[in-house]
Parts: structure tokens; sequence; C-alpha cells
């Protein structure tokens, strides 16, 4: 058989082990158990608030520029493995290329673009999902093994006090307290790992909000690190001792949603759940109510409180 035709022959099962390969790739990718509805989000549950879309975005243009990315490398790694591979028919050593300053600069200068680009959508959004403005409620969310407590920090019949000065709150810093409402009596719900909710039956205490009306969360922790994670708000929070976390946003969603704690903070971690119940804002006041009248009134102790140069680090940055 002339040099040729064996080089040709050799070159068939490469091409049928590529073509397996990339049906392979297709299958795995088709079928998963996501619905052609749901592949547009990658992975992501459905957004239930008026924030999460943009997390959503930075999400899916992430995989956008990864994927480019990606189909340029394995292009390069194909194209070089089909045209550059060794015949069999010849031994040489084909030309190698070094210093080559272009190329070189090339594979400098572009991930040096590709991080600066993720780095600056990745810095814009959070800075929007972190800002805060004026909240129409406060919850003070309470990590503590191995379950969540919540104080909502509202006017409610039946309960008396302030806020602004009241010793279980102690946890909270004053720039957080100077929002709060005056003469905020509150009422509370605190959850152990064998909480349920009545409803649906899903393990852990359940949170309450307002739909279409912006909360702010305080986060506070009595023992270890926890992380409050609402999963259809596509995002999350730590809940450290000693330091306070802050964020917002605006349920645009009614139903009851699951959370957990995402931070692994001992041997009881996997049950530290709860639940988020949106509802409208009358039946969120008249679940306050519901509390005020359990005598769940007041707070739950929120916390170790900041030591003093946290809080004057935090009040240098005002």
């Amino acid at each position: 058989m002339s040099p040729n035709g064996s080089d040709r022959s050799s070159r068939r099962p490469m091409r049928r082990k590529l073509l397996q390969v990339l049906t392979a790739g297709v299958v795995l990718a088709t079928a998963s158990g996501c619905t052609y509805k749901d592949f547009p989000r990658l992975g992501m549950p459905t957004p239930v608030t008026e924030e999460a879309p943009r997390i959503l975005s930075l999400w899916q243009g992430s995989w956008a520029a990864a994927l480019v990315t990606g189909v340029l490398v394995w292009g390069l790694i194909i194209w070089s493995v089909i045209f550059h591979r060794r015949s069999r028919t010849k031994v040489e050593v084909p030309p190698q290329t070094r210093y080559n300053m272009p190329i070189e600069a090339l594979y400098t200068v572009v991930p040096l673009i590709i991080v600066s680009v993720l780095f600056y959508f990745t810095a814009r959004d959070e800075s929007k999902l972190l800002a805060l403005e004026k909240p129409a409620h406060t919850v003070n969310v309470v990590g503590y093994q191995w379950s969540w407590g919540f104080n909502y920090v509202e006017n409610v019949e039946g309960s008396k006090g302030d806020a602004k000065t009241n010793k279980e709150l102690k946890a909270v810093p004053d720039k957080y307290r100077a929002d709060f409402p005056a003469n905020a009596g509150g009422v509370y719900d605190a959850g152990i790992p064998g909480t349920r909710n009545p409803q649906t039956g899903n393990p852990g205490p359940t949170l309450w909000l307002p739909k279409g009306e912006k909360v702010r969360f305080i986060l506070t922790s009595r023992d270890v690190i926890h992380s409050f994670w609402v999963v259809p708000f596509l995002f999350k929070q730590d809940v450290i001792p000693g330091h306070t976390n802050v964020f917002e946003v605006t349920p645009n969603q009614e139903g009851t949603f699951l959370g957990k704690c995402a931070e692994l903070c001992g041997v009881d971690h996997s049950r530290m759940l709860f639940n988020v119940k949106v509802v409208s804002p009358e039946r969120y006041q008249q679940h306050l109510k519901e509390l005020a009248e359990k005598g769940q009134t007041g707070f739950i102790p929120s916390g170790i409180e900041q030591t003093d140069p946290a809080r004057n680090a935090e009040k240098n940055q005002l």
C-alpha cells in the first residue's frame, strides 16, 4: 500500500473517535433534567425578587464568556491534534516555535482583558446589590446552632418597647438602628431543627415577607459563622459573629420558598433549614399581629456584639 493510502487509513479511526466524542457531548448537554424554558437560566431557579434578575444576568454573561473562551481553546486543541499529529511515515521533529513575542504577548494580554471585563461587571453589580435605601421593613435574622430566629422590627399592636434602645439587639450597629421605626416594640419567631412549616411540612422555621415592599435583612450570629441563603433569591450572605452584614431585597412573587445555611457550621449544619413565605402586605401585617397574640413580643438576643475596633472601622467608612 502506498504511503498516502496508509496515511488516509490511519485518519479514519481518529475521525470516528472524534465523531463519537462530539455525539456523546451533545447527548449529555440535551439529556439533563432541564426543560427548554429552564435552559436559559443555566441551572439557576426562577428569580422571585426585583434584584435577582441582575444576578441571573451576571451568571449568564459569565457562562457566555466561558463558552466563547472554551470554544476557542478547544478548537485550537482539536485543530492541532488533527492537523499536526505525528505521521506514521515521518519521524522527523516538526518545526519548533519559540521566543515569538507577538504570540507570547497575545496569551498574556487576552486573559488580562477577560479578567478585567469580568471584574468590571461583577463590581458594578455587587455595588448595586449591596446598596442600602430606606426600607419599608427590617428583619434581624439571627443564626445559631442549629436553627434560625427572626426579629421583626415593626410597630405591632400589643407590643411595647423601642428597638433603637433594646438590649437584645446590641449586636446591631447604631447606624442601622437609626433607620428603625420609632417605638417599634417588635415581634419574633425562633425555630429549632424540628420546627416545620404547617402548610408545606418543610423543615425549619418560616420567615414571612410582604410582596412588593423592600425588606432590609440585618444578619447576626450567636456562635459561629453561618450563611443565610434563600435559594430563589439567587443571593446569600455570611452571618458572622461580631460582624454585621446587611442587604435589601423586594420580593415580587408570592409563595413559600426554601432557605438553608450555606456555610459548614458544625455537626448539624444540614439541619439549619428555613422557609420564606411571601404574602400580600395585608396578610403580612396580620401575621405580625398573630405573633403578638401568641406572646412573641419583643426580640430574641441578636448575637455577639461587634468589637470597638470593628465599630470604629465602620464609622470611618461612612
